[in-house]
């Protein structure tokens, strides 16, 4: 979205007055400190209040902030010697997904992502994160490589989805995704996929099956926009919040219907208020279950992943 929704109107009002608050001048400081000190609190308590009572559509919109943090900026908060690698060896070097040789904390890994940009510019050369063929094919190309060298995968996923141009179903868009379910559903090393904003159709599956499935709290993760969803079954797009409430597309939703193995909490009440925070939260859960799954046999990973897919869906009355 492009401006602040109506629902964090407050969580501003109160943002603006702390900022008047502190250009006033050095010499008049100390007299306003404690008004600074007492809405800092009241801010603190609004987020607290406005972000965890969001309902489906106000979650998609917290998703999608200008300011929510993009792959980069987990790049630069949370890794360390990073190489970025390009190409899928056969079309093009798909600028919407970005990966390469990475360490987080004491673990050397393979990073893949989505790539959204922050600025006009930015989102043109990267589509706005959606990629086309060659995006998913070099997302392969890098698993495989950390498959031979014995690398877990972690993988950031932030799509509205994969780009429908003509030119992307011409070169096997379909066939692409496709190919990268069944090649990560047997992939030999680990891999932790983490939801950092829209987790869109296939074009977020593209990079999305794995031993762990983490979600930051805010972020959403659907087979379809709410808006598609609603042009479908409504035929009319202005129905997007009910369609996001059918679509059961929050963490906390999906965690209950054990789509998501862990939900990241937002520094902040939400990622854009925090984000070294948030990046901070991140790291915590991608280590922690880098250790856990440290040492699994090829045999163990793969089958606990078959498991796991097999029963997503699966009810019983």
């Amino acid at each position: 979205m492009n401006q602040s929704s109506d629902f964090e109107a407050p969580i501003i009002e109160i943002e603006n007055m702390i900022e008047k608050l502190k250009s006033i001048s050095d010499d008049k400081r100390d007299e306003v400190a404690g008004q600074i000190a007492e809405l800092e609190e009241r801010l603190a308590r609004q987020r607290g209040e406005i972000y965890a009572n969001l309902t489906p559509w106000q979650t998609v919109q917290v998703a999608r902030h200008k300011n929510r943090p993009v792959l980069s900026d987990y790049i630069a908060m949370i890794y360390t010697d990073f190489v970025e690698l390009h190409g899928d060896r056969r079309i093009a070097d798909d600028r919407a997904i970005m990966g390469g040789f990475a360490r987080i904390g004491k673990h050397d890994i393979m990073l893949i992502g989505h790539n959204k940009g922050k600025t006009v510019e930015e989102n043109i050369e990267r589509n706005f994160g959606q990629a086309r063929p060659d995006g998913y094919r070099k997302a392969l190309r890098l698993m495989k490589l950390a498959e031979k060298y014995g690398l877990p995968v972690v993988t950031f996923i932030d799509t509205s989805g994969a780009f429908p141009g003509l030119d992307a179903e011409e070169r096997g868009q379909a066939e692409a995704i496709a190919r990268n379910l069944t090649e990560m559903a047997r992939l030999e090393v680990p891999i932790i996929c983490v939801v950092t904003g829209e987790g869109g159709s296939g074009g977020a599956l593209g990079i999305g099956v794995g031993d762990v499935i983490l979600m930051l709290s805010n972020s959403v993760y659907s087979v379809i926009s709410p808006e598609g969803c609603a042009s479908i079954l409504w035929r009319d797009g202005a129905y997007a919040s009910q369609a996001a409430e059918a679509l059961k597309l929050t963490a906390n939703s999906l965690a209950e219907m054990g789509v998501v193995d862990e939900i990241i909490p937002e520094a902040g009440g939400a990622a854009h208020h925090n984000p070294k925070q948030t990046a901070a939260e991140v790291k915590k859960a991608v280590v922690k279950h880098l250790k856990r799954l440290k040492g699994w046999s090829p045999s163990r990973l793969t089958h606990r992943r078959f498991e796991k897919y097999s029963k997503m869906g699966f009810f019983t009355k």
